[in-house]
């Protein structure tokens, strides 16, 4: 991962080159700017491994929490998996106000032993005798809270860079934390090789077993970033231009360093790259959720089937945008962010517009509990089960097609298959575009002054978005089918393009907008 973006770190800020100038003749050190990036390095492994915390366990959660706990139901299941954005939605600002005040190891730190004492109570929820379930919440919720140091990274790396590096190391940070997402269940599934039962070490009741397994590797990572930050991390801060500032997360003061530059943030581009992004966050969230559904009842795929197929593809869309992330550095020097913003949120348009149902072909209807043909009143928790129950019921192949229980399946046209690969392929390029630049914008409106408590408030949107989005999917999806699901996504991707649209102009980085730094 520190390899990523090499080419924007190549050589120290030395200063204006322009021809004559030397008001700026050198502008950090060789060892001021190795400290620089070695500190920014360590924040792209906490991002990395912030994601792996979120989707190490997370195909596992639903037969863990019937394992220990009988009474869990769907519902419940909903708020365990919504408990983790909750957290984070609630720590983001609170961290990232912490940051603007105090050295910024300091919420790093206490955020990451949060999540290390949390990955710990995930291991040991089945040792309580009743509620069971209940501490289960608090773990998931807890490694949420925690996860709210995203914040404070990009708030430190948006300090720590120039506007000439915010883009490269943004996108970096942005390609660790879906390689996070990525090997997330990778590490998933090579841990459910060693099955329920595990291995008991009876002296301090902990199982080691497919469910707790990866949780404790979580928080063995965790206890190495926290020795990585304490160890080598150290407190940045330059302007627009490279050059140190002033600022009271230094450890040390330096006559070199200047002024933070005054000005006002514009809060118009502020309040619209927040919705922005959480409109990026909001349909990507809501893809992820249906893929599994939508496939199951369009080309009656058993869940076995689905598991797999579904994987593979998202796996794919990650490694898509791992690419996307790093081509993303090279265009936005030809074209600029503001240009790759709007044309990422086109193509998410058209990914959508194409799932559309057309033509005469209908999916295969599951004939199953005639005795029920009311359109069912169904949970985020219900659709999220289709991910883990076993292909195998009673000892018989579950039936296959689309639940005679939605009544939308009986008169929707099928989505065919090549209209979901050509939809899945143009949302993989959209989505990584815009979640990139939207927040390379952001950093770069906010300019040089701490940016710890807009980067938390970025960051709860970002999770009230993750929260929403499967909500609002699963509600409109059982009820009215895709057609008018993505209808409705589409009007509201088509919203945000007015949007950017009419704020488009004021999308600039806090220096150009004062007449500081030519554009």
């Amino acid at each position: 991962m520190a390899s990523l973006g090499l080419e924007a770190e190549q050589e120290p800020l030395l200063g204006d080159r322009t021809t004559g100038s030397r008001e700026w003749d050198i502008l950090e050190t060789e060892d001021h700017y190795k400290s620089r990036w070695r500190s920014i390095r360590i924040l792209y492994l906490t991002m990395f491994l912030s994601s792996v915390g979120f989707s190490i366990v997370i195909m596992s959660i639903w037969p863990y929490l019937q394992k220990i706990d009988q009474t869990a139901d769907a519902s419940f299941l909903g708020w365990v998996i919504a408990s983790f954005s909750l957290g984070q939605m609630v720590a983001s600002p609170v961290f990232g106000l912490w940051s603007n005040y105090r050295p910024r190891k300091e919420p790093l730190i206490i955020s990451l032993s949060i999540s290390v004492a949390a990955n710990c109570l995930y291991a040991y929820v089945h040792v309580p005798a009743s509620h069971n379930k209940y501490y289960m919440l608090v773990a998931r919720g807890l490694v949420g809270f925690g996860a709210g140091n995203v914040a404070v990274i990009r708030s430190y790396i948006a300090g720590a860079t120039s506007l000439q590096e915010r883009t490269s190391s943004m996108a970096n940070t942005s390609a660790c934390q879906a390689l996070g997402f990525i090997l997330g269940p990778v590490f998933q599934t090579c841990f459910a090789l060693i099955g329920e039962k595990g291995v008991t070490w009876d002296t301090i009741k902990l199982q080691i077993n497919m469910y707790t397994a990866p949780v404790l590797l979580g928080a063995f990572l965790g206890v190495l970033n926290i020795i990585l930050i304490l160890i080598l991390l150290r407190e940045h801060h330059v302007d627009d231009s490279g050059r140190q500032c002033k600022n009271v997360n230094f450890e040390e003061a330096s006559t070199d360093e200047v002024q933070v530059p005054q000005g006002n943030i514009d809060q118009v581009a502020v309040v619209a790259t927040n919705i922005v992004f959480f409109v990026i966050l909001f349909i990507f969230a809501l893809f992820e959720t249906i893929v599994t559904p939508l496939t199951m009842d369009m080309y009656a795929w058993t869940r076995e089937q689905a598991v797999l197929y579904d994987g593979i593809i998202l796996a794919a869309l990650g490694v898509e945008a791992l690419i996307i992330f790093m081509g993303i550095k090279l265009l936005s020097k030809k074209i600029g962010e503001r240009a790759i913003l709007l044309g990422g949120f086109i193509v998410v348009w058209v990914g959508f517009f194409i799932l559309l149902p057309w033509g005469n072909h209908f999916p295969k209807i599951q004939w199953e509990d005639l005795h029920n043909t009311s359109i069912p009143n169904t949970t985020f928790g219900e659709i999220i089960i289709t991910l883990w129950k076993s292909p195998k019921e009673d000892h018989n192949e579950g039936p296959t097609g689309c639940p005679i229980g939605q009544a939308w399946c009986f008169y929707t046209p099928m989505i065919h298959l090549a209209q979901f690969l050509t939809s899945a392929v143009l949302i993989g390029i959209g989505y990584p575009s815009c979640n990139v630049m939207s927040y390379t914008l952001y950093s770069k409106i906010l300019g040089p002054k701490p940016q710890g408590v807009y980067m938390g408030w970025l960051t709860a949107s970002g999770s009230a978005a993750r929260i929403l989005g499967p909500v609002f999917i699963s509600q409109v999806y059982t009820s009215w089918g895709p057609r008018w699901a993505f209808s409705l996504v589409c009007g509201i991707v088509m919203l945000t393009i007015i949007l950017l649209g009419v704020v488009y102009r004021r999308l600039v980085a806090f220096s150009v907008r004062h007449g500081r730094i030519q554009e």
